[in-house]
């Protein structure tokens, strides 16, 4: 099992990819918010479980789900 595909830029699938995208902005965010002094929204702290969730999703997608096919060229 190639567990370079949860942590490996270059191995992580779509799931995986919008998960962290989505951890580092929502941090961003909140960072932003509190800077400015600003109460947080009630609940935001659920889209980091969400995030935690499509990030668990992909990974097992990207662990267990089948190979690609390899390309295939017809002339």
């Amino acid at each position: 099992m190639d567990f370079s595909k949860l942590y490996h830029p270059s191995a992580l699938n779509s799931f995986q990819y919008i998960a962290v995208v989505g951890a580092i902005m929502s941090g961003g965010a909140q960072l932003i918010i509190h800077l400015l002094d600003y109460p947080r929204p009630e609940g935001y702290l659920y889209l980091y479980w969400c995030w935690l969730g499509l990030y668990i999703f992909g990974s097992l997608l990207n662990l267990f789900g089948k190979p690609p096919e390899g390309h295939h060229h017809h002339h």
